[in-house]
């Protein structure tokens, strides 16, 4: 068996060969630990600044523009698979506070195999999501030049991939200099951003309920109360619900974990879900289906127009810039912690978990996930990035649910959570099939790049981790 760092040998104990420590100035390996700096509004920022950024102004007009009032119910179903999932997330996490988040989860529970797999394909999925918040982002830069007056001429296509690739790059460096700097830009990006849709939503009931007269003209989209439009809908849009579990990949920075990692994971859940299903509300009373579906990624600048004039359009801009920022930063921070968490165990070269000594961050790693991610930015694809981003993660969730049935039927002595989901098996036996069949539900296409991804990351295994034993390792 092998005797790379972090893993243990065929009867379960750790290996002899103690990791070879770099005394290089600007480099520790896998033995240096990264510092638990973030509390419980870190933990929020990280979980509400991903789920409530890109999506909230990117998908109503794509999911309205599909089923009208009914996205609704997508969000709705979005939130509750999350929450399924949310929770047993929560008491692996308060068990095992480390980074790497669901990867580390499965390992433990099911084995070698079914981590690597997870591990990689966590690294990818979030790649994939934040390439698809990177694209978000230049969508609404192209909008905000629109709104002062900046016309593009020429390839406005083109000027979104450049934003998109300079945004991955700038956050990627902004990470490499500290957690610490990138989760207080977060907790201020995510504060504004909710003052500003709280009272933007606000408005905007009062104007649906008629307390006040907007001079909307009557807009309300039609509904197409059909099971898999909106289950497929539901699939699609369940990108926006990422961020909980990002909040795992960084347990191992977490101040007070056995309280702040449950708080953060199922608080975001519930308050991004209302403020979904809300804003999608709004959309769908002032716009028709055809509408919605003509505005596109932007349509929420064009609703804000519709109720509160320029000026709305103007905060609708703002808050779409803040919001993609904020899921691009935060993702980038998951991504480097999921590559981190699996080099930890030699399921990759241990150079890729190396730590900055300056910074205190894992610099290689976020090299790894700021690569591919400016890359994928550069397509736009925006329907394919979210779904293929939705499919890896809900196998990951899926399997997450599997591995604390696992853990709990084997109860190994190390297993002490903090916070216990209540109702024995029920909620995570619901959450992995919840999970596993929100995918049946996507495009052909998106589930065909997923399927290939986790086929090459069971490739990578064979090839290099087959050795490793990592199931009731810590």
């Amino acid at each position: 068996m092998s005797d790379r760092p972090g893993g243990t040998n065929a009867g379960g104990e750790a290996p002899d060969a103690e990791p070879v420590v770099e005394t290089d100035e600007a480099t520790l390996t896998a033995d240096a630990e990264l510092e638990r700096t973030l509390g419980l509004a870190g933990g929020l920022a990280i979980g509400i600044g991903t789920m409530i950024g890109a999506g909230i102004f990117v998908f109503p007009g794509l999911a309205g523009g599909r089923v009208g009032t009914a996205a609704t119910v997508s969000f709705t179903i979005g939130g509750v698979v999350a929450l399924l999932v949310a929770l047993p997330t929560s008491e692996l996490a308060t068990a095992m506070p480390k980074s790497g988040g669901g990867y580390y989860f499965v390992s433990r529970g099911l084995g070698t195999l079914p981590g690597t797999v997870i591990g990689l394909s966590l690294w990818f999925g979030l790649v994939f999501a934040t390439a698809f918040y990177l694209v978000g982002l230049g969508f609404y830069a192209l909008d905000a030049l629109a709104e002062v007056g900046v016309t593009v001429a020429a390839s406005p296509g083109a000027l979104v991939s450049a934003i998109a690739v300079l945004a991955g790059i700038g956050f990627t460096l902004l990470n490499l200099t500290g957690t610490e700097n990138a989760a207080k830009l977060q907790n201020g990006i995510v504060a504004l951003l909710l003052s500003m849709l709280v009272a933007f939503l606000g408005f905007g009931l009062l104007e649906a309920f008629g307390v006040v007269d907007a001079g909307t003209p009557p807009g309300e989209a039609a509904n197409v109360w059909e099971v898999v439009p909106i289950m497929s809908v539901a699939a699609l849009v369940f990108t926006s619900y990422l961020g909980f579990a990002q909040v795992a990949t960084v347990a191992g920075e977490m101040k007070s974990p056995g309280r702040n990692l449950p708080l953060a994971m199922i608080g975001s859940v519930l308050i991004v879900t209302v403020l979904y299903v809300l804003t999608i509300f709004v959309a769908t009373d002032v716009f028709t289906q055809n509408r919605l579906l003509e505005a596109g990624e932007t349509a929420m600048v064009e609703v804000g127009r519709q109720l509160l004039g320029p000026p709305g359009a103007l905060v609708i801009v703002v808050g779409g810039l803040l919001a993609t920022m904020s899921s691009a930063n935060a993702s980038i921070l998951s991504t480097s912690r999921a590559i981190y968490g699996v080099s930890r165990d030699a399921l990759l070269p241990g150079w890729a978990s190396r730590i900055n000594l300056r910074y205190g961050t894992p610099h290689v790693a976020l090299g790894m996930a700021g690569g591919p991610i400016v890359v994928l930015a550069a397509t736009r694809q925006v329907q394919l990035l979210a779904e293929v981003a939705s499919f890896l993660h809900l196998i990951m969730y899926g399997l997450m649910c599997v591995a604390l049935l696992a853990i709990r039927r084997d109860r190994p002595e190390w297993y002490d959570p903090d916070f216990v989901v209540p109702g024995g098996p029920v909620v995570p036996v619901f959450g992995a099939l919840a999970s596993f069949g929100l995918i049946a539900f996507m495009q052909p296409t998106s589930i065909a790049v997923g399927a290939a991804v986790i086929v090459a990351t069971a490739g990578w295994y064979f090839y290099y981790a087959r050795d490793i034993t990592l199931r009731g390792a810590l």
